[in-house]
């Protein structure tokens, strides 16, 4: 029987927190990061509507803001860590990173991975990055979960990191009909463009004994699939992408239980909510009330790359503080590329 694969670090930077539990708060508590871009303006002649981390200068670009929001979650997620007393070299890293698009830093991946190595590299023996956008965090966590269930690995840090701020992507938003704004020539329909870091650590439940790390969660299953019919193509997507992935992830639940916490990217954008709908009907009989789910881009904006992540990050906070609705959680991610993904959470302490 496959080892347990156990959450055992969280961490998080958001523009409604600087760490996982504070994050986690405000979007408990509807707490709206939202602000007006101090030079951006829209096509109406309107402050560009943005969801920024309120710490960092909004003149730190490029390569340096992913840092800064990145290395905090990473710092958090490991907080609890000493030196591993593991073996060495069966610990891993794996980085979740936006899809290709105007104003993306060059070589981000690897500046970012160069980084890492450079404060963290007697800990991690190998990486991998995954450049998938929304479905980035979820689909590392697949990997992750993969390895560490066959052995392969003792811990597997899985990282995100998004910010859509550049003025070049911000543009190119407004060009694709994707920024969301108010007035004749804008989007209701598009969403605020945010920016976040998020890390969790998952390990073997062997190895979060011998490390002392504290149980936060346990990741049940996972299950990644392709959508060909995606945004920004003449096709009609009817979420059987989406539904691929749900039931991959879905294999895992007990028995006459049912999901009673959703997490998911929602962001304002009819074809997320189209999507989600067909699948829902398709695999309702999984969950206490498949409209009944949390989409925190109402509060820290859309953090892409950061966000399936950070959905982990919040079903394990609302478990540790005692308001999820029941025993299992469930997110869920759509990349524009057609990448979709999901992962089970079993978010009790311990459980």
């Amino acid at each position: 029987m496959a080892e347990r694969v156990v959450i055992a670090g969280l961490g998080a930077a958001t523009a409604v927190g600087r760490g996982a539990w504070e994050s986690a708060a405000a979007v408990r508590a509807g707490i709206s990061g939202f602000a007006q871009h101090p030079y951006m303006i829209d096509t109406a002649g309107e402050p560009m509507r943005v969801a920024l981390a309120p710490w960092l200068d909004i003149g730190l670009q490029g390569v340096e803001r992913f840092v800064a929001l990145l290395m905090p979650a990473i710092e958090e997620a490991l907080a609890g860590l000493d030196a591993p007393r593991t073996a060495p070299g069966r610990w891993a890293i794996a980085l979740a990173l936006p899809e290709p698009r105007p104003g993306l830093p060059e070589q981000l991946a690897r500046e970012l991975l160069a980084r890492i190595d450079g404060r963290w590299g007697a800990l991690f023996a190998s990486a991998a990055a995954f450049d998938a956008g929304h479905a980035a965090g979820l689909l590392g966590v697949h990997a992750a979960m993969t390895k560490l269930r066959a052995g392969q690995l003792d811990a597997c840090l899985v990282a995100g990191v998004e910010s859509y701020l550049e003025p070049e992507t911000l543009e190119w938003l407004e060009e694709s009909d994707q920024l969301h704004g108010a007035g004749p020539l804008n989007n209701a329909w598009g969403f605020v463009p945010g920016e976040a870091g998020a890390a969790i650590l998952l390990a073997r439940e062997e190895v979060v004994r011998s490390e002392g790390l504290q149980p936060l969660g346990t990741l049940l299953s996972s299950g990644t699939a392709f959508e060909p019919k995606r945004i920004k193509t003449e096709t009609v997507c009817i979420g059987e992408g989406l539904t691929e992935a749900f039931r991959a992830a879905l294999a895992a639940l007990p028995a006459g239980a049912k999901v009673s916490d959703i997490y998911c990217d929602m962001n304002g954008e009819p074809y997320r909510a189209d999507e989600f709908g067909f699948t829902a009907l398709r695999t309702k009989e999984h969950f206490e009330s498949a409209s009944d789910f949390v989409a925190p881009a109402d509060c820290w904006g859309d953090v892409g790359a950061a966000g399936g992540l950070l959905h982990i990050v919040l079903a394990c906070a609302a478990a540790g503080k005692g308001y999820a609705n029941g025993e299992f959680a469930f997110a869920w991610a759509s990349a524009e590329g057609g990448q979709r993904a999901a992962a089970l959470v079993a978010a009790r302490a311990g459980a």
